[in-house]
C-alpha cells in the first residue's frame, strides 16, 4: 500500500550548476578526517591515539552516555593528528591514508537468519549506528529505544541536491539487505518516499511501505513526509536513515566490510564542470575538487546551499554529505538595493520583485543576506513555504525565550533545524533559524528527555 503525498507550500530555488550525470572516478586523499560535530549531541571518548595504525572499519573514538555507539575510521592508515579546540574538545580525528586500504572484516550476515537484537549488535559493533538518526531532536538514535516507525526519504529536492535515481541505480542488493535489517529494528513500518514519476530502485524493494511524493522543497525532507505519514506525538520516536547510508549498511551485511564510499555531487557556479565524483566519507576537499574549482572569491558548502556547512578548501566532506556546493561568496553591496526593481534574484514576495515571472530561470545566486540581522518582522510569509501544520513564527518565537511548555505545544518535537531552512532563507529579519531550532531541541533534549 501507498500514500500519494502533495504538499503546494514551499519554494523551489532553482540555481545554475546542477551536476551532469556522469561520475568520475577520484584518487584517494592523502589525509581524512572524522570531525565528531558532525554528529551533533555526542561527547567523544578517544581510543585511537596519535600513531595508531587502523583499518577501514576500526573503531576512533565512542560515545561517552552510550560506549555501544562507536565512530570508525572510514580509511586504513595511520591517526597522525588529534586536532583540540577550547578546553580540549576533540575537532578532527586526521588519518593518512594507505595507498592500499586494508578493511577489517565483520564478517557477511543474513538478515532473515538473524534477531532484532543481533542486527542492531551487528551495526552498533561495525560502527554503522551514527548512520541511523532519530526525531525528536534530529540526534544519533538511542539503541536501547524501540520507534514506531523508521523513515527513509529517497527524494531529494533541496536546491541542486544529488539525483537519488542517478546514485543508486544498480543498488538494488544492498538496499534490499540493509531494509530487511532495520526493518527488525521497529514493530512499525519502513517508510520510504520516492517522486511521483521516479524510476527509482526502490519501486521494486519489499518490505517497505512506498509513498509518492510531489511539489516544491520541501517536500524531500523527512520531516514534511514524517508529518504527513505518521506525525511525532510527545513520547514518541521515529528513526531516520539515508538512503546512501543504506548502501553502506547493505554492503556491510553482503560482504562484512564497512565501505564510505560515496558518489558526491560537486554542485554550483563555481566549479568548472559541475559532476559526480567518487570519494570517501571525511575526504579533503581539495581533493574531491581538484582542477574543478574556481577560487576566486568562492564559497564552499558541504552539503546544500541551505542546511549546508561553509568548509575551506583545507576542509573535509562532512560525514553525512553527498554533495559539495561552490557558489559566489556574497561580499559585495548594491548602492540602493532595497529601493530598485530586482530581476536576478529569488523571492517570495512580489514587492519589486518579479521572479515569479519567470518560475523555470535558474540564477546565479551568491551569498549575500541583502540585509542585516533586525528584530522579527510579521509578514506572514513563513506560512507560505512551511508545510508542516506547525505555526513557525509562534514556534521560533518560543525557542528564542526558551519557554518549555510553549515549545512542546507548539510542535517542537516534530521539526529538525533543516525545516526552517526555507524560513531562514526568505526572512527579511535575517534571523537565524535552524541556529534557533537546534539551540530549543538541545534545550528540549537535555530537560525534558
Amino acid at each position: 500500500m501507498s500514500k500519494d503525498i502533495r504538499i503546494k507550500k514551499g519554494l523551489d530555488i532553482k540555481l545554475v550548476g546542477g551536476a551532469e550525470k556522469r561520475t568520475k572516478e577520484s584518487s584517494l586523499s592523502s589525509i581524512y578526517a572524522v570531525q565528531p560535530e558532525n554528529f551533533h549531541g555526542i561527547t567523544p571518548k578517544l581510543i585511537a591515539k596519535e600513531g595508531t595504525e587502523v583499518k577501514t572499519g576500526d573503531t576512533l573514538f565512542y560515545s561517552k552516555s552510550e560506549e555501544r555507539i562507536l565512530f570508525p575510521s572510514p580509511v586504513s592508515g595511520k591517526v597522525v593528528e588529534v586536532v583540540r579546540g577550547a578546553r580540549r574538545k576533540v575537532l578532527a580525528i586526521k588519518i593518512a591514508a594507505d595507498s592500499v586500504q586494508e578493511f577489517k572484516d565483520f564478517g557477511s550476515k543474513e538478515p532473515s537468519n538473524m534477531s532484532a537484537d543481533e542486527v542492531k549488535d551487528h551495526l552498533l559493533a561495525a560502527g554503522c549506528w551514527p548512520f541511523i538518526k532519530q526525531r525528536p531532536y534530529d540526534v544519533v538514535a538511542n539503541p536501547n529505544d524501540t520507534p514506531k516507525a523508521i523513515f527513509v526519504s529517497a527524494y531529494a529536492s533541496a536546491p541542486l541536491a544529488a539525483d537519488l535515481e542517478y546514485t543508486l541505480a544498480g543498488k538494488e542488493a544492498e538496499l534490499q539487505a540493509a531494509l530487511n535489517a532495520v526493518g527488525m529494528l521497529t514493530d512499525g513500518k519502513v517508510h520510504v518516499s520516492v517522486g511521483k514519476n521516479a524510476i527509482s530502485p526502490f519501486n521494486n524493494i519489499k518490505g517497505i511501505e512506498l509513498h509518492k511524493v510531489s511539489g516544491p522543497h520541501p517536500i524531500g525532507n523527512v520531516g514534511t513526509q514524517i508529518a504527513h505519514i505518521d506525525p511525532i506525538n510527545k513520547g514518541e520516536v521515529v528513526w531516520v536513515i539515508s538512503p546512501q547510508d543504506l548502501l553502506v549498511i547493505g554492503e556491510l551485511l553482503l560482504t562484512g566490510k564497512l565501505n564510505l564510499s560515496r558518489t558526491i555531487a560537486l554542485t554550483g557556479s563555481q566549479f568548472s564542470t559541475p559532476q559526480y565524483v567518487t570519494a570517501i566519507a571525511g575526504a579533503a576537499i581539495a581533493d574531491v575538487t581538484a582542477n574543478n574549482l574556481r577560487n576566486d572569491n568562492t564559497r564552499i558548502i558541504s552539503g546544500n546551499v541551505l542546511s549546508g556547512t561553509q568548509v575551506k578548501e583545507e576542509g573535509f566532506l562532512g560525514y553525512y554529505d553527498n554533495q559539495i556546493t561552490a557558489i559566489p561568496e556574497g561580499d559585495d553591496y548594491e548602492f540602493f538595493g532595497w529601493n530598485k526593481p530586482v530581476f536576478n534574484k529569488i523571492s517570495a514576495s512580489r514587492a519589486l520583485t518579479f521572479s515569479w515571472l519567470t518560475p523555470n530561470k535558474k540564477y546565479d545566486l551568491n551569498t549575500n543576506t541583502n540585509g542585516e540581522h533586525r528584530a522579527f518582522v510579521v509578514t506572514g510569509s513563513y506560512e507560505n513555504v512551511f508545510p508542516l501544520d506547525i505555526y513557525p513564527m509562534q514556534l521560533l518565537k518560543a525557542f528564542m525565550i526558551k519557554d518549555l511548555d510553549e515549545m512542546e505545544a507548539l510542535g517542537g518535537y516534530e521539526v529538525a533545524p533543516e525545516d526552517f531552512a526555507l524560513t531562514e532563507f526568505i526572512c527579511v529579519s535575517k534571523q537565524p533559524h535552524q541556529k534557533i531550532i537546534r539551540e530549543g531541541l538541545d534545550l528540549m533534549r537535555e530537560e525534558l528527555g
